[in-house]
């Protein structure tokens, strides 16, 4: 399904200003629409849905302050960017007092433009999220989206229940796709910080260099290019929960920080002086063994404990495949609105040998799958992908061919290791470029090649 674009509404009585801007959006694949002053746009803003306004202070007939005063009386939560002239930034703090998202001084460059307003866009999804969340879930979330009637579910709820009302920290465990992030959530919304905000951070996804301005925020001038305060990820969060996935992907620098925040209850933005009070519930989620990367010098064991608080271990699906209609029957629904989705015999026992090493994600995937490519309304063998329907036969070949004193963990070592030297030999021994052949983060070859002993001073980091 093609992505909806964003709709942005530039309100200024310089034609010349409007034109330019927007040539710029659209350019970036947004939708624009103009208003020539405040009056004119109003009307737009009643009768349409934006997703961000850009309007200028000064124009005839209603200015910018005047239309920020009425869209927020009009209960209208769509995020305000003011632009402003050097000498009038006055008024722009008076615009962020009654509630504009940011201001803009005039004459800006194209990419200061194009970063405040791809944030201003990110916030308001994230907002939306959260509302979305909240209306679906009502004020109590019972975790009845945690699908399944296995005993393995059945005692991941009971604990996620006992453990959702306190303030303790949580580590989250489990290998990729069991529903880290989804269980996070169901944590949030059931204790008392549900009406302040949920924020998730993916530390493998967000390049080192920017981690630290990305968590804390930074101050004006702080680096080259830090033309502007931001705010934080802790700050965004702050009275809600925050929620760190993948925190063994955290280089160790950041962990000293994360652990002081953590002892401490304040930080400071990149760059300045003042210390800000904190008060967060963090949650934390990882696919990794941090004991053992604990015991590589890759993880700090006292951050270990300070997350550690309260560990939640996730099942994978194989351990509760009598899960596995309830699952499909729940996947079904959300994208058919049908209450049930009939599988075949053959298929089911096919689904319930396979070993689903992508966990409730690649079910969820292979439902999508089978409702696009199935002709009828039943789930049937002819659909199924290769790798699943062939499956339990290359089981039956493996198994017979185990020798004698076979030892697992070290087939598995050496398997590992043959990967990763045979992507590094492909990538011309550039380590970025071998991560990404094999679907990891840079800093995870990196501490894979420590871990295994076969690090060598000729590879290049990127």
């Amino acid at each position: 399904m093609e992505k909806r674009k964003e709709r942005i509404l530039i309100v200024d009585d310089e034609s010349s200003l409007r034109e330019m801007l927007a040539i710029l959006l659209e350019r970036e694949g947004y939708q624009v629409e103009e208003a020539a002053n405040g009056q004119i746009a109003l009307g737009l803003i009643q009768t349409s849905d934006f997703d961000l306004i850009i309007s200028d202070m000064k124009m005839p007939c209603l200015g910018g302050i005047g239309l920020l005063r009425k869209v927020r009386e009009q209960e209208i939560k769509t995020p305000m960017l003011m632009i402003t002239a050097f000498s009038s930034t006055e008024e722009a703090v008076e615009a962020m007092k009654l509630g504009a998202y940011d201001y803009i001084t005039k004459p800006f460059k194209n990419d200061e433009i194009r970063l405040v307003i791809k944030n201003a866009l990110e916030r308001r999804q994230l907002e939306a999220e959260n509302f979305q969340l909240k209306q679906q879930l009502g004020v109590r979330f019972s975790f009845q989206r945690l699908i399944g009637d296995s005993p393995a579910m059945k005692k991941l709820v009971a604990l996620l229940e006992r453990i959702a009302p306190s303030q303790a920290n949580v580590l989250i465990t489990g290998e990729s796709g069991t529903g880290k992030e989804l269980v996070a959530k169901a944590l949030h919304l059931n204790s008392e910080r549900k009406k302040s905000p949920f924020v998730p951070i993916n530390c493998g996804a967000i390049p080192e260099n920017l981690l630290e301005s990305e968590l804390f925020g930074h101050e004006k001038g702080a680096f080259t290019g830090a033309d502007r305060k931001k705010e934080g990820l802790f700050e965004s969060a702050n009275q809600g929960t925050l929620f760190l996935d993948e925190i063994g992907e955290l280089p160790m620098g950041m962990q000293v920080k994360l652990l002081r925040v953590l002892q401490e209850r304040e930080f400071r933005r990149v760059g300045g002086t003042r210390t800000l009070p904190l008060d967060i519930r963090l949650i934390a989620a990882t696919n990794q063994d941090l004991t053992e990367m604990i015991q590589a010098g890759a993880f700090r064991e006292d951050l270990f404990y300070r997350l550690n608080v309260v560990s939640v271990e996730l099942p994978p699906l194989r351990n509760r495949k009598e899960d596995i209609p309830m699952l499909i029957d729940n996947f079904y629904q959300q994208r058919t609105g049908k209450q049930h989705y009939s599988i075949s015999k053959e298929a089911l026992q096919i689904l319930l040998n396979y070993d689903w090493p992508g966990n409730v994600r690649e079910l969820e995937n292979l439902v999508e799958r089978c409702i696009v490519l199935g002709e009828t309304e039943q789930l049937t063998t002819d659909i199924l992908p290769p790798q699943i329907s062939t499956f339990s036969k290359k089981r039956i070949d493996v198994l017979s061919e185990i020798p004698e004193n076979f030892n697992l963990e070290k087939w598995l070592e050496d398997m590992e290791r043959s990967l990763l030297l045979a992507a590094l030999e492909k990538s011309g021994g550039v380590k970025k470029k071998a991560a990404e052949l094999l679907g990891i983060s840079f800093r995870s070859i990196r501490y894979r090649l420590d871990k295994l002993g076969v690090s060598d001073d000729s590879w290049q980091e990127d």
